[in-house]
């Protein structure tokens, strides 16, 4: 900083051409093919520190007037003395790809951000202090790069305070653009034709949303990022120039990065598959995250075309997005399928709705559908669905998700109106609640083991659940209710032993016809099943058992053995509910529910399955251990064997047969069956038996 003079100029000369012709690119000598930084730091350091030199000596030159052969002298060193700058900053950029590439550059930027050009003129090849002062757990890799990122930048600060900025700048963009093409390439990012965009199809375009969405993140964050990072430390002592050169490099490659995202949205725009929405809704989540680092890399106004671009996308992707959902709520309101389950199964429309339903509100986790859902609000009057919603449905303040409750909440009810509709395709009743609740239980289940609970909330679901548990009581009414009245009340007089026998004949008909009509029926859900069993049992049964026992005896006295052939004694009547197809399953169904299997055992036949004649429903068989009058003693006894063989070689099949899964218990109630039969057998005469030929063996 001392004042330059006449001798100090006079040294500077001479020193620089000594030093600087050494290293003159068109001379003969070995240094013509060796590079000056990687042959040896101390001379590099000398080479600069000379350069620096000789250009204070010719202003010192210019300062006085003067127009000797010592300023033309200066102007030739220095014109050499560029040259091989310019020739070292293309070799140090060239052969050093693997230091400067964006990973290492993210690093090396704090490393190497105070490396002033007095820092790095004392730094001496035996001594790392200038890289201790960053930090002594640094890899050897790492202090490569810091040292090539240092050599770049002092080499650029040189040739820009010595008017050669421009020689530097076009190196640097040649190299560098290359690396950010080659990169974006590497990443699978190629610039795409819009009339052949047009042509491609969906899958393809899944594929490449999904590549792009990864190749986004690394290209934004450490490509674009790590470029800038270098630029800016490369070119710190002119903010100007480094805008300039960076803008060359990432301008283009900016442009063809974010070309995917506006092509898909501005397609989407046109032809609007709601089934299409999760990979618009990835891209908008995608873009959306990288937005705050797309803003601090293309900060320069140079670059606004890229920010305009990425905004302009999002915007459409947004109107795309919510065009689907309106798409989807249109699907729902137009679906015209008369396809129904015949035993009353989860529809196709349910699964559909709610497998869309539960993967969109996954993205209410990352703000984006609250974002999207806040400023397209609902059209429609809300004030039904806000009554679902009295009490907060998430404690996340930076979430809106009042817009997301209520939307989603008014397509599920578009969607459960829509299922009121598909219910009045069946012909009974009973089974349009059956379908009811399937499709209900569904719903309830979904919400509750997706994200759907947190969005719709405790009260949404306890509602719905109340619902579910209203169409069940209605199923139990109109499927059973015919049964129960079939039975005299309890205030009712004595009947005589005519009237005790209709109405054990109107009991069979209607429990018979009732049973041929839920024996069709399916219950998905295991534990709603053995509820709706339960349930039944605990109305019919104690109802028949009441009437049971008070008018068999009468029945037996009158000897009516036909009408006692086809009385249905309180165990086998358990057994025909529990086995009832609506309450227990075992055997694997095509629409993935259970049937359990009703076993038979009729003349000795093992395991044959049957169904209740419609032709006959006086002779209406039961799932349990029936016998003809006309059996034998020794016929009988071979049957009650043959259960229990069949039940210890089934044991898994207890609880279909058996109401308390007990096979004593069941051994119990088969011999009081086979003694009831046995002894009206007996006393059949067309057996030609005498009951005292009956042993208690037997």
């Amino acid at each position: 900083n001392q004042p330059f003079s006449q001798s100090m100029m006079e040294e500077a000369l001479e020193s620089a051409e000594l030093i600087i012709k050494k290293w003159d690119p068109n001379s003969q000598s070995y240094t013509k093919i060796i590079s000056l930084f990687r042959h040896s730091r101390k001379q590099a350091k000398e080479f600069i520190r000379c350069v620096r030199d000789l250009r204070r000596a010719m202003h010192f030159l210019v300062s006085q007037a003067s127009k000797s052969d010592k300023l033309v002298l200066a102007q030739n060193l220095m014109q050499i003395g560029m040259s091989t700058l310019e020739k070292e900053f293309f070799q140090i950029l060239s052969s050093n790809r693997d230091h400067l590439d964006p990973d290492s550059v993210s690093v090396q930027s704090t490393i190497s951000s105070n490396s002033e050009f007095e820092v790095y003129m004392e730094y001496d090849e035996d001594d790392d202090d200038e890289l201790k002062k960053a930090g002594e757990s640094i890899s050897q890799v790492e202090k490569a790069s810091a040292l090539v990122m240092s050599d770049l930048k002092v080499i650029a600060e040189t040739m820009i305070c010595c008017g050669y900025g421009k020689e530097c700048i076009k190196s640097y963009q040649l190299i560098r653009k290359s690396i950010v093409d080659e990169g974006l390439h590497l990443l699978g990012i190629e610039k795409v034709k819009t009339s052949h965009f047009q042509k491609m199809d969906w899958h393809v375009l899944e594929h490449m949303i999904k590549n792009w969405v990864k190749a986004a993140k690394i290209g934004v964050t450490t490509l674009f990022r790590g470029e800038k990072l270098l630029c800016d430390h490369v070119f710190s002592a002119s903010v100007t120039i480094g805008q300039s050169c960076f803008n060359q490099i990432a301008k283009e490659a900016g442009l063809n990065l974010f070309m995917l995202p506006e092509l898909v949205a501005n397609k989407e725009k046109k032809q609007h598959h709601h089934e299409r929405i999760f990979k618009l809704m990835d891209l908008y989540a995608a873009i959306s995250d990288l937005w705050p680092d797309i803003e601090m890399i293309f900060s320069f106004d140079s670059l606004a075309s890229v920010k305009t671009l990425v905004l302009s996308t999002l915007k459409k992707l947004k109107d795309s997005i919510h065009t689907c959902l309106k798409e989807f709520e249109t699907m729902i309101h137009k679906d015209s399928s008369k396809e129904i389950s015949p035993e009353g199964g989860v529809h196709k429309l349910t699964r559909t709705t709610m497998s869309f339903l539960s993967l969109l509100s996954e993205y209410s986790r990352v703000h984006v559908l609250s974002e999207i859902l806040t400023e397209h609000p609902l059209k429609t009057n809300t004030r039904l669905l806000e009554s679902y919603f009295t009490a907060p449905i998430l404690e996340d303040e930076h979430v809106n998700n009042h817009a997301c409750s209520v939307h989603l909440a008014w397509l599920i009810l578009v969607f459960l109106c829509k299922l009121d509709t598909k219910a009045e395709s069946y012909n009974d009743v009973s089974l349009s609640y059956i379908f009811l609740v399937n499709n209900m239980q569904f719903v309830a289940d979904t919400v509750r083991s997706s994200h759907l609970k947190n969005i719709l909330g405790d009260d949404w679901l306890t509602k719905h659940e109340a619902k579910l548990k209203s169409y069940a009581e209605k199923y139990e009414k109109t499927a059973w209710a015919n049964v129960l009245v079939s039975l005299p009340s309890k205030t009712s007089a004595k009947l005589s032993p005519e009237e005790a026998t209709t109405c054990f004949k109107r009991f069979h008909a209607a429990f018979a016809g009732a049973y041929l009509k839920q024996s069709s029926c399916v219950i998905v859900d295991a534990k709603l099943r053995d509820e709706l069993k339960v349930s039944i049992v605990k109305k019919l049964v104690p109802e028949y058992r009441e009437f049971y026992e008070k008018y068999l005896a009468m029945l037996r006295q009158d000897r009516n053995i036909e009408m006692l052939r086809n009385i249905y004694i309180l165990a086998k009547l358990e057994r025909i509910i529990t086995a009832a197809r609506l309450c227990t399953s075992q055997a694997e169904l095509k629409d993935g529910t259970t049937r359990a299997p009703i076993v038979w055992f009729l003349s000795c036949q093992r395991a044959t399955e049957l169904k209740p004649s419609l032709e006959n429903p006086d002779h209406f068989e039961t799932p349990a251990v029936i016998f003809n009058s006309r059996f034998t003693r020794l016929q009988t006894v071979h049957c009650v064997h043959n259960v229990i063989e069949f039940l210890s070689d089934d044991s898994p099949d207890m609880d279909v047969i058996g109401i308390s899964g007990s096979l004593g218990r069941f051994k119990s109630h088969v011999s009081n069956i086979v003694f009831d039969v046995f002894i009206a057998t007996c006393q059949d005469p067309a057996q030609n038996m005498e009951s005292s030929q009956i042993d208690g063996s037997h």
